[in-house]
C-alpha cells in the first residue's frame, strides 16, 4: 500500500486546478484488487452556500446511466423473458412502423437509425435548461415520420434508444425503471445514495449542482430539469459506482452470464464490430484491455474507466463543463506505468487541400427563391428563411438567427443543430422544401407553407 501513499500528492496535483473554494470541481475514486485504495473530493459542490464536494456528494452521471439500462436489458435477457432480435413495437406498439423492423439490439448498440432527442428538441425549440421529461421524449418518438438510416446499417449515438430500453423494461417487468433498478441493482449493491431520477423537481440532499464557465474566470448555474431514463437522469456518487464497478469482477448481483453478455459488441448488417457494447466502450488503452463510458450534461461531466485484466478502476465526477473530460488518462498513468504499453505517437497533421466544396454567395436576387416559412410535421415548429443584408438567415422564434452560407450545391447553418440544408424542388424547379442533417439528425423534412398549406 505504501505505493498509493506515494501517488496521492500526485493525484491531488492533478486536480488543484479545481481544488478550491471558489470553484467547482469534481470527485475521485480509485479502485484495485477489490476495493477502493484512494478517494477525495476537490472544488465545492455548491458555490452559493460554500459547501464543498466529498465522495458521497451526489452528481449527475449522464450517459453513464446507459450501462444500468444495459445491465436490465440483459437481466431479462437472461430470463428468457426478451430476444435481442425481438421488434421493440411487440413491446411498444405506439412507436411508428418505418417500414424497417428496429430490433432490441439495434437499441443497445445505437444502430437503429432513431433521432437523437438532444439535437431534435433544439430543433424544435427547446433550450436545455426547459423541462425535458420522460414522456417528453416519448411522445417525440411517437412523431418521427422517418428513420436516420435503415436498422443495422450505422452507428450513431442516440440517447432514445437508451429511453426506449426504458420503457422496455417497464413494459415486460410491470415496474417503473427506477422501482426495477432500485430493486434490482442499487438496494442489492447497497447503493444507498443512488437512483434514476424520474421528477425534476424532487428534493435530493447532497447533490452537487452543476456550472458553466462564464469565460472570464467565473461561474453561471446550469440548470437541469431532464428526466432522461435510461440514457441519463442517473444520480450517483464515486463510493456508490465503486460498488458497481466491482460487480463487474465479484458478481453479487447478475448472473456472469449477464456481466459477459454486457460486453457483447454490436455487429453491423455488413459484418462490421462495433466498440459499443450494453452502455460500454471496449477498446484498448496502451495494450490493455479497456471498458469505459463517459457522460455530460449541463455542467456534469463524468467518465468510468475499467481495467480488467488488473482489476483496476477510474471513477471521476465533476459539475463544471470545462473540466478536463480525459483526467481519468492522467491517473491511469500514475497507478498502471508499470504495465501500460508504449504511448502510440500522434500523427503528424499535413494540411491538404480541401476539394469539391465550392462556398461561394449567391446574388441577392437568387437568395429570395428560398424564401418562406418551412414547417416540420415531425417536431411541429417552423423557421422562416429570409434574405438580411444579403444573406440567408434562418430564424425561429426560440433561437438566436442561423446563418445560411451556400457551399457546393446546397447550404451550411453557423448552428450545431442546423448544420446542413438541402432545398427540395418540384418538377418544375419551384422550391418546396429542406431536408436539414447533423450528426445525430438526419434528413428531417421541412415543407414550405403556401397559401394552401399555411397554418
Amino acid at each position: 500500500m505504501a505505493i498509493h501513499k506515494v501517488l496521492e500528492p500526485k493525484i491531488d496535483q492533478l486536480f488543484a486546478e479545481w481544488d478550491k473554494s471558489d470553484s467547482p470541481g469534481a470527485a475521485l475514486a480509485v479502485i484495485r484488487d477489490g476495493e477502493i485504495i484512494y478517494k477525495r473530493g476537490y472544488g465545492m459542490a455548491n458555490l452559493e452556500y460554500d459547501i464543498p464536494i466529498t465522495t458521497t456528494t451526489i452528481f449527475d452521471i449522464a450517459s453513464i446511466s446507459k450501462q444500468f439500462a444495459g445491465f436490465a436489458i440483459a437481466t431479462l435477457l437472461y430470463e428468457g423473458k426478451l430476444s435481442l432480435d425481438d421488434d421493440i413495437r411487440i413491446y411498444l406498439p405506439d412507436v411508428p412502423d418505418f417500414g424497417n423492423t428496429i430490433k432490441i439490439r439495434h437499441l443497445i448498440h445505437h444502430t437503429s437509425g432513431l433521432r437523437d432527442w438532444s439535437q431534435a428538441l433544439v430543433i424544435a425549440g427547446s433550450e436545455m435548461d426547459d423541462v425535458i421529461s420522460f414522456k417528453h421524449i416519448l411522445k417525440m418518438v411517437r412523431h418521427q415520420k422517418a428513420l436516420n438510416f435503415e436498422p443495422g446499417t450505422a452507428f450513431s449515438y442516440s440517447n432514445t434508444g437508451y429511453n426506449l430500453l426504458a420503457e422496455v423494461v417497464e413494459t415486460i417487468t410491470g415496474d417503473s425503471f427506477r422501482e426495477w433498478t432500485d430493486t434490482n441493482i442499487f438496494k442489492p449493491l447497497a447503493m444507498t445514495n443512488t437512483h434514476f431520477h424520474d421528477e425534476h423537481e424532487m428534493l435530493l440532499k447532497n447533490r452537487a449542482y452543476s456550472y458553466l464557465s462564464d469565460g472570464n474566470d467565473g461561474f453561471k448555474n446550469a440548470v437541469n430539469n431532464l428526466t432522461a431514463l435510461g440514457s441519463s437522469s442517473l444520480y450517483s456518487t464515486v463510493e456508490d459506482l465503486a460498488k458497481w464497478v466491482l460487480n463487474f469482477d465479484d458478481t453479487c448481483i447478475g448472473d456472469q452470464t449477464v456481466v459477459e453478455q454486457m460486453h457483447q459488441r454490436g455487429v453491423l448488417n455488413n459484418g462490421e464490430q462495433l466498440n459499443y457494447a450494453f452502455g460500454l466502450n471496449i477498446g484498448e488503452y496502451r495494450a490493455l484491455k479497456m471498458v469505459e463510458h463517459g457522460g455530460a450534461w449541463r455542467g456534469f461531466r463524468s467518465h468510468i474507466v475499467r481495467f480488467p485484466d488488473q482489476k483496476f478502476a477510474v471513477i471521476i465526477l465533476s459539475n463544471l463543463d470545462t473540466f478536463r473530460f480525459r483526467l481519468t488518462d492522467e491517473v491511469i498513468k500514475l497507478y498502471l506505468a508499470d504495465v501500460l504499453g508504449p504511448e502510440e505517437s500522434e500523427p503528424d497533421e499535413v494540411a491538404q487541400p480541401v476539394e469539391g466544396i465550392k462556398s461561394r454567395p449567391l446574388p441577392p436576387e437568387q437568395l429570395t427563391e428560398f424564401e418562406g416559412d418551412y414547417h416540420t410535421e415531425e417536431l411541429d415548429t417552423t423557421y422562416t428563411i429570409g434574405v438580411h443584408e444579403n444573406q440567408l438567415v434562418a430564424q425561429h422564434i426560440r433561437h438566436d438567427d442561423i446563418l445560411l452560407t451556400y457551399a457546393d450545391g446546397h447550404f451550411l447553418g453557423d448552428s450545431w443543430f442546423f448544420p446542413e440544408v438541402h432545398f427540395t424542388r418540384d418538377n418544375t424547379g419551384r422550391v418546396t422544401g429542406f431536408k436539414l442533417t447533423g450528426d445525430r439528425v438526419r434528413n428531417l423534412y421541412f415543407q414550405k407553407k403556401t397559401h394552401d398549406n399555411a397554418h
